[in-house]
């Protein structure tokens, strides 16, 4: 890489809420000395003073004025930078002035998109920069999808371990979950319908398991749209699948399929036995991201419910002799606001400190970082991985 740059990350959209813990969870964790520098961004001088204040900021941390409709203000903010770390969504208005920013200067760049449409886009349209400048882009690095691309390639890395060969088949499954999803999740939830229902043919690659694999389709995948029963326990579809699968069969691609090519992987939710468990599955399969009591972007819950939040997610994979192994991933937060900013930021951290040999390109965050990124969660971020049997 070339000489260093003034700052290791910036945080752009640190006025906004997700943006705030991100800067209040950067301020503690790399404070000066750390070895870790970094700056807050935004639209208004005004606003990220009156953030730095309101979370206990230092007064010295460098203020960035930059705005997604202005090219040279994220052309100057990117040249300052060794990574930017993006709140700012939903991307799909306001994400490809960034991404193409960084894919032409050389720039790295994490962001928490789920927007399936807007990833394949920028894969297709950014890539090529991208390698050629060195820049490493990776979407999806908070709730959607770390946990779940990340807990997958464990798995893959302990069933090579003990069997010599991954699973061909493994079923994600979400154990537990206390805490709400974000506003910004709603909205990018909405801006990726409204953009089907301007095109309709988009909707092909909404619900294609391999459309952010690029060349490559491998099997069919189980629909998890119907509720079902599975040993004893019921289960309902996983609103977060749609993105994580995809991601999850991206990192197999790019990882040379260490899954195999015939990987199967599906995501639900566990609801539990009897008819109590079948109530809820239906329950939850009528639910919807969004919809009028869904918070507006900049809006999140209390401390309280951020620190009373957490997550458990269970992957089960089975070999192709029919050998068996189960991990858990569990977070210590809510999914969407507590948790999500802990792996924003250190994923930035990670690529920027952890990852020199990387070249550049657009990645998931298994292929991009794997087991450097798992260490920084767990020993900073609240996560575990564990195999379970």
């Amino acid at each position: 890489m070339s000489a260093r740059k003034e700052f290791d990350v910036v945080v752009y959209g640190a006025t906004g809420f997700t943006g705030k813990l991100v800067a209040e969870y950067m301020a503690k964790q790399y404070p000066e000395g750390s070895g870790v520098s970094w700056a807050m961004a935004g639209r208004s001088e005004d606003k990220l003073k009156a953030v730095r204040d309101e979370m206990g900021i230092p007064a010295d941390i460098t203020l960035i004025v930059a705005d997604a409709s202005s090219e040279e203000s994220l052309a100057s903010m990117v040249d300052r930078t060794e990574c930017v770390l993006t709140t700012v969504g939903p991307y799909t208005h306001y994400g490809e002035a960034l991404v193409a920013a960084c894919a032409k200067a050389g720039t790295d760049y994490v962001d928490l998109s789920g927007e399936v449409l807007w990833m394949k886009d920028m894969i297709e349209r950014h890539s090529a920069a991208a390698k050629a400048s060195g820049a490493r882009i990776v979407h999806s690095c908070g709730f959607d999808s770390i946990p779940f691309d990340l807990g997958v390639q464990f798995l893959q890395e302990e069933a090579q371990s003990r069997f010599g060969k991954p699973c061909q088949r493994v079923r994600g499954r979400m154990r537990a979950m206390q805490g709400t999803f974000s506003g910004g999740t709603a909205a990018s939830g909405a801006a990726t319908m409204a953009a089907v229902q301007a095109n309709p043919a988009l909707l092909n690659d909404l619900i294609n398991p391999f459309s952010l694999s690029e060349d490559f389709a491998g099997p069919a995948q189980p629909p998890g749209n119907k509720v079902l029963e599975e040993d004893g326990i019921w289960v309902a579809p996983f609103v977060m699948a749609t993105i994580n699968t995809k991601n999850v069969h991206r990192s197999n691609k790019l990882l040379g399929h260490a899954y195999g090519e015939d990987f199967v992987y599906d995501e639900m939710m566990m609801t539990g036995p009897g008819e109590k468990g079948k109530a809820m599955a239906d329950a939850v399969a009528g639910m919807e991201i969004g919809g009028k009591d869904a918070p507006k972007p900049g809006e999140g819950p209390s401390k309280e419910e951020r620190e009373n939040g957490f997550y458990d997610f269970l992957a089960i994979g089975t070999t192709t002799d029919g050998q068996e192994l189960r991990i858990a991933v569990k977070g210590d937060k809510d999914p969407g606001y507590g948790s999500t900013s802990k792996m924003l930021s250190e994923s930035a951290v990670c690529i920027v400190k952890d990852c020199p040999d990387l070249e550049g390109g657009i990645y998931t965050p298994a292929a991009a970082m794997g087991a450097k990124l798992r260490k920084r969660l767990v020993e900073n971020a609240g996560l575990t991985f564990e195999v379970e049997s």
